[in-house]
């Protein structure tokens, strides 16, 4: 069962969180020849107050 875990900076829609998910299902699915029912993502949101960029917090 391939699982596929994802960090993301806060602050996107629903929407857009669901459709990352189906396209990520599809792609592992049909890349390693397995059942999109066997494919798990899970996304982390991550502030931006604790995401680095060169070296510095990433703020919005």
């Amino acid at each position: 069962m391939p699982i596929i875990h994802v960090h993301v900076i806060e602050g996107r829609s629903d929407e857009q969180l669901s459709e990352l998910m189906e396209t990520l299902t599809v792609a592992a699915a049909e890349s390693l020849d397995v059942k999109i029912e066997q494919v798990r993502v899970l996304i982390q949101e991550v502030p931006n107050k604790h995401w680095g960029v060169g070296g510095k917090p990433k703020r919005s």
